[in-house]
């Protein structure tokens, strides 16, 4: 059983929790997005280094640099790093809700494009009209729970699509590297490890203070470790055997756990068109989780895939 698509839609569900969990700290967006991800990359960092040690008895430092540490992989590490900022001015400018849904809503089209552009990996038909309907569910989720049309700034909106972006080139980056071989958690280890060193400078200069309260600690270490550190590692494992484009659809099950948070533990309120939308972005999750009944691409992961496009 390919359990990939299981271990994306486990990252996702840690992803949807870490506005509920933001939501214990006092600090500026700016600055928990930099503690969460400098927490966050330097564990996965520390995990990939432990998988390089033990690969030191029969692999060289060298190779393993030459493999592991790839202008490509630093080149996700600087996305990584800039979605995180992108996504966070989107917000201040079109409020969560907007920002959220165009952003996370974007990535799976941004995904499944760049796949087909930089890699030959053309979208199947299921893929793209289940995509189509897991994005207009997002939208709905949000139009119903009374987004403000004042808020949709052309700024934040166009800052929320560069996050989209960004997201989708560094979950491409991370699914090739992986396709040629290399250990996932080492990918996302030299991604968010070289994000949080980026992003180390920013929580120093707006300072860490606010670190000291033991409710913030908690909710940051969750955040990094949890939202981030497991997440991650999830979801790299997850892109091993599942095709990056449906593994970013896979990945808009986020939207769904948050409104579902909102709603269980915040007490707020879903309209019908809310839950119009989470029956419908469910529905669209299923269709793309269950695999391809083509036999030529049955029982093939996205790994084998991904290394017969690049021979």
């Amino acid at each position: 059983m390919n359990k990939g698509p299981l271990a994306v839609v486990g990252a996702s569900v840690l992803w949807g929790t870490a506005g509920t969990a933001g939501l214990l700290v006092s600090a500026d967006s700016v600055s928990l997005a930099a503690a969460r991800l400098v927490i966050g990359g330097a564990a996965l960092a520390l995990v990939a280094g432990l998988g390089a040690a033990r690969q030191g008895r029969t692999v060289t430092p060298a190779r393993l640099r030459g493999r592991i540490v790839t202008p490509g992989l630093l080149l996700g590490a600087v996305a990584v790093a800039a979605y995180q900022l992108c996504y966070f001015a989107a917000v201040s400018r079109t409020g969560v809700a907007i920002g959220t849904v165009v952003s996370i809503g974007s990535g799976p089209v941004f995904t499944g494009l760049l796949s087909w552009l930089l890699h030959g990996r053309r979208p199947s038909r299921r893929w793209t009209l289940a995509t189509t309907a897991a994005v207009c569910g997002c939208a709905a989720l949000i139009v119903g729970g009374g987004a403000q049309a004042g808020e949709r700034m052309v700024s934040g909106v166009l800052l929320a699509l560069l996050g989209g972006l960004l997201y989708a080139f560094y979950a491409v980056t991370a699914a090739r590297a992986i396709g040629r071989g290399a250990e996932s958690n080492a990918v996302m280890g030299v991604m968010f490890g070289g994000a949080a060193l980026i992003m180390l400078p920013i929580l120093l200069v707006n300072g860490v203070g606010w670190v000291a309260e033991p409710r913030a600690l908690l909710a940051v270490l969750y955040l990094g470790l949890g939202t981030t550190a497991l997440s991650y590692l999830l979801y790299g494992r997850g892109l091993r055997t599942t095709p990056v484009a449906t593994a970013a659809t896979l990945a808009l099950t986020e939207p769904a756990v948050a409104a579902l948070l909102g709603l269980v533990v915040l007490g707020e309120r879903l309209t019908s068109v809310s839950v119009a939308g989470l029956v419908l972005l469910a529905l669209a999750l299923v269709v793309v989780a269950v695999p391809e009944t083509d036999p030529v691409r049955k029982g093939r992961g996205a790994v084998e895939s991904e290394l017969e496009s690049h021979p």
